[in-house]
C-alpha cells in the first residue's frame, strides 16, 4: 500500500453517502488502506482519482482471476511472507494435466476425476479447480478439439499450455469466454503473446529461464499494458524452484519490486515421475508460495491430503472457521425427522454432522451463527441462548419441512430449555447428549 488512510481520504469525494457500505468516506479510506475494501465500492470517484488510487492501493502481489462466475479462481493478492503476520489471501489453485496426445478414453477418465474428486470438510467444499490443457503436437485443430471436449465436459477453470502461438491462439479463441490462463509468453513469442492477451482479455503466463530474464519480460508486458500475469521462473528441480519462489515473494513484498509482483505457477509434473511424489512436492509449493500448481495426475489418496494441507495453510489464523447459518439435511430427512441445533464453529458442525451421518438417522440440523464460537463458549458469551436460538429457528423456514414441534438442544445448554420453550410457544424442547459420540443411541429412541 503506497498511501495511508488519511492520504487516500484526501482524494475521496467526501460525500459520506454510505453507498460503499460504510457510513463515512474516512472509514472507507481506512478500509482501503487496510486492504479490507475495494475501489469499485465507491461510485463517485473520478476516472483520474480511480487510476491514481488503483495504482497506490494495489497489493504488492497483484491478484489474477482465472475463469468466470462463481467458480472463478482468484490467486495472488498476497501481502505477507508468513501467515501468522496476518493471513494468506487466495489459496493455491491445483490443476490436472490433459494433453492432446491422450486418447479420448484417457481424457474422459481425467475429466471424471476433476468432476468427482470433491470433498466436504468442516462445512467447506475441497477440490482441484483447474485443468491444464497442453498442446504436445502443436496441431492447432487437434488442440482446439481437445479444448472443446474439455469445455463441454467440466466447469473447471482452464489453463491453455503451448509455446506455439498458432495452437495457443486457436485454443484461446475456442474458450475465450471462460477466461483461461494462456501459458506461456516467452522471449521468443512475446509480441504475439501480448497481442493474444489483449485480444482475448485473458490472463497471461510468462516463462523465462531465470528470474532476471523473467523481470525483463514482465517489464515489457507491463509497458504494453499487460499486468494480468502469472509468472514462471523456469526452474524444474525442487531446490531451484523453491529458491525462486522465496526470491520472488520477498522481492515483491519486502522490496516492493513490481516486476516480480505477480502470482506464480509451478510444475511438479515436470519435477517427478510418480504422482505421490508430485503431491509431496506440491505440498511444499502450497506453503511456499505458488499461485497455481500443475500435476500430471492424481487420485483420491494423493489429492485429499494436499487439499487439507492447503485448507490449513490458507485458513485465517486470527479467525475461527465457520459454517454458514441455516438448515442442513442429513441422511435424507422427512417431515417426521428430528430437528437439532448447534453452533457454527466448523469443527463443532463437522463432529455433530459426522456423528449423525454415522447413526444413519435422518435429521435436520440447524446451524446457528455464533461467530465461530463453540457451543459452550458461545453460550457463555450470550450468542447461543434462548433468544438467539428461538428467533433464528422460527425464522428459518423449518416449520415448512417438519410436522412435529420438537427441538433437540445440546446437553451443555440444558439450563436454557425452559427459556427456549418460552421463546418458541407450542414447541417441546428436548435436551440431547453433551457429547456428539452419544448421538447414535440417543437418536434410536426418537419419536416424532
Amino acid at each position: 500500500m503506497g498511501l495511508t488512510g488519511i492520504e487516500i481520504y484526501k482524494l475521496l469525494p467526501k460525500t459520506n453517502c454510505g453507498e460503499c457500505g460504510v457510513p463515512t468516506c474516512l472509514a472507507f479510506a481506512m478500509g482501503l488502506a487496510a486492504a479490507k475494501a475495494e475501489l469499485v465500492q465507491c461510485p463517485h470517484l473520478s476516472d483520474e482519482v480511480r487510476i491514481q488510487l488503483a495504482e497506490a492501493s494495489a497489493p504488492p502481489i497483484l491478484p489474477v482471476v482465472i475463469g468466470t462466475g462463481e467458480s472463478a479462481l482468484k490467486i495472488g493478492g498476497e501481502t505477507v511472507m508468513f501467515r501468522h503476520e496476518k493471513r494468506f489471501e487466495n489459496p493455491t489453485g491445483i490443476a490436472l494435466l490433459i494433453t492432446d496426445e491422450m486418447s479420448d478414453a484417457e481424457v474422459d477418465y481425467r475429466l471424471l476425476k476433476i468432476n468427482e474428486l470433491v470433498y466436504e470438510r468442516v462445512g467447506l467444499t475441497l477440490r482441484a479447480e483447474l485443468v491444464a490443457l497442453k498442446s504436445e503436437t502443436g496441431d492447432a485443430a487437434k488442440f482446439t478439439a481437445l479444448v472443446n471436449k474439455v469445455k463441454a465436459g467440466t466447469e473447471a477453470n482452464i489453463i491453455l499450455m503451448s509455446e506455439n502461438m498458432e495452437a495457443l491462439g486457436a485454443g484461446a479463441k475456442a474458450c475465450a469466454e471462460r477466461k483461461p490462463l494462456l501459458y506461456a509468453a516467452t522471449k521468443n513469442n512475446l509480441d504475439a503473446a501480448t497481442a493474444l492477451a489483449k485480444e482475448t482479455g485473458c490472463p497471461l503466463g510468462v516463462k523465462a529461464e531465470s528470474i532476471e530474464a523473467l523481470t525483463a519480460l514482465t517489464e515489457k508486458l507491463a509497458g504494453a499494458g499487460i499486468k494480468n500475469l502469472v509468472v514462471d521462473s523456469g526452474a524444474r528441480n525442487v531446490k531451484q524452484a523453491l529458491q525462486d519462489q522465496l526470491i520472488i515473494r520477498s522481492a515483491a513484498l519486502n522490496k516492493k519490486y513490481r516486476p516480480l509482483g505477480y502470482p506464480t505457477i509451478v510444475f511438479p509434473c515436470e519435477m517427478a515421475k510418480d504422482p505421490m511424489q508430485e503431491a509431496v512436492i506440491a505440498a511444499v509449493f502450497v506453503a511456499k508460495y505458488a499461485g497455481v500448481i500443475v500435476l500430471s495426475d492424481f487420485s483420491g489418496e494423493s489429492l485429499f491430503p494436499l487439499l487439507v494441507a492447503r485448507l490449513n495453510i490458507y485458513t485465517d489464523p486470527q479467525r475461527p472457521m465457520t459454517t454458514k447459518q441455516g438448515i442442513y439435511e442429513i441422511n435424507e430427512p422427512d417431515e417426521n425427522s428430528p430437528l437439532m441445533v448447534t453452533s457454527n464453529f466448523s469443527l463443532t458442525y463437522s463432529i455433530v454432522s459426522g456423528e449423525i451421518e454415522s447413526s444413519k438417522a435422518p435429521c435436520y440440523l440447524f446451524v446457528k451463527d455464533t461467530e465461530g464460537l463453540s457451543v459452550v463458549t458461545s453460550w457463555a458469551a450470550g450468542k447461543f441462548n434462548s433468544e438467539t436460538i428461538g428467533s433464528a429457528i422460527l425464522k428459518s423456514g423449518i416449520t415448512d419441512k417438519i410436522k412435529h414441534r420438537k427441538l433437540i438442544i445440546p446437553g451443555y445448554i440444558a439450563d436454557e430449555r425452559d427459556a427456549i420453550a418460552e421463546e418458541m410457544p407450542g414447541w417441546e424442547i428436548i435436551v440431547g447428549p453433551k457429547d456428539a459420540a452419544d448421538l447414535t443411541p440417543f437418536l434410536k429412541n426418537w419419536k416424532p
